[in-house]
């Protein structure tokens, strides 16, 4: 045991409407922890409401990082967020504060113990030739493509995914290499695997997708339609994240006359739960070092590994 690294920070993840805030919070209480927003929506001051980021009771027990600090104008990237995120963390260790990360974007949380690939950006020339060749095909055609060019890369992505193939594809006719040849050149990273605990909250599916929508309902009575008429009165470009935020398109679609209002929330219900399955997906394929609990047992988990693990910070 000694000879092991101290923990440097606890990472939650899970799908939206799990209890993220809720742990947080009770083990921020316990462990003198601040907390660090790792969820790609809670970063934009225009919708606080919309993306049920911690009330103002809530942003009082413990300090938080990284909420609502930029505007809706930005395209906030996973490499700005991990800059800011690498800052932050070494102020709270400065104030002798233990980290928490919080949050349900998943290429966040990766980023931040295996760091960035500088990939560079692929000409939209190159990216639309590739769309128009695969519309209409199957997904094995288009790996079958990718694996004539880049085995290397075609062997590490399913053969029915061709959202991946493509991206794949994309990088390989733009440079000239493989896509996992920038992997292995990831740098960035500001934490190493063993210096965390990292914890997926799993809730019962059938809860879960009751709680989204019990919560979607909530938001919309706390003045999410206000907020969003904000951000829509704005004029900003529908393209930017934020504008694509669970809830904002159909909502606007809605106050332009397109939909009825009913619809709108429906479509914020639907678009949610289908995200919170994306996010079990991901998770499960894409971050095996997390352990997955069911929320009601992660703080005894939590518990368990500081004190049997006797690796407290």
């Amino acid at each position: 045991m000694g000879s092991e690294p101290k923990l440097r920070a606890l990472l939650i993840a899970g799908p939206t409407a799990s209890g993220k805030t809720a742990l947080a919070l009770n083990l921020a209480d316990r462990l003198g922890g601040a907390i660090i927003n790792t969820d790609s929506m809670q970063v934009y001051r225009d919708l606080s409401i919309i993306t049920a980021r911690p009330n103002a009771e809530e942003m009082a027990r413990a300090p938080h990082h990284l909420i609502g600090t930029v505007d809706a104008a930005e395209n906030y990237s996973v490499a700005r967020w991990l800059a800011d995120a690498g800052e932050i963390l070494h102020k709270i260790e400065a104030q002798g504060r233990f980290p928490i990360f919080v949050g349900g974007t998943g290429l966040y949380f990766r980023a931040l113990t295996e760091g960035l690939s500088d990939i560079p950006p692929v000409p939209e020339a190159v990216r639309a030739d590739l769309r128009d060749w695969a519309e209409g095909r199957p997904a094995e055609d288009i790996h079958a493509r990718l694996k004539a060019l880049d085995p290397e890369t075609a062997a590490t992505v399913r053969p029915t995914d061709p959202q991946r193939n493509l991206r794949a594809l994309e990088v390989f006719m733009a440079t000239g290499r493989s896509l996992r040849s920038f992997h292995a050149e990831r740098r960035g990273a500001v934490l190493r695997p063993n210096e965390v605990l990292s914890i997926f909250l799993a809730p019962d599916r059938d809860l879960l997708r009751a709680r989204i929508d019990a919560r979607f309902d909530g938001m919309m009575a706390a003045g999410a339609l206000e907020e969003v008429k904000a951000l829509a009165a704005r004029g900003l470009d529908p393209a930017l994240p934020a504008m694509r935020a669970h809830g904002v398109p159909g909502i606007i679609r809605a106050l332009h006359g397109d939909i009825s209002m009913e619809e709108a929330i429906e479509k914020g219900k639907a678009d949610t739960r289908a995200y919170s399955k994306r996010q079990h997906t991901w998770f499960r394929h894409q971050a095996p070092d997390f352990i997955w609990v069911k929320p009601e047992d992660a703080e005894e988990v939590v518990e368990a590994f500081f004190l049997e693990g006797a690796k407290t910070p």
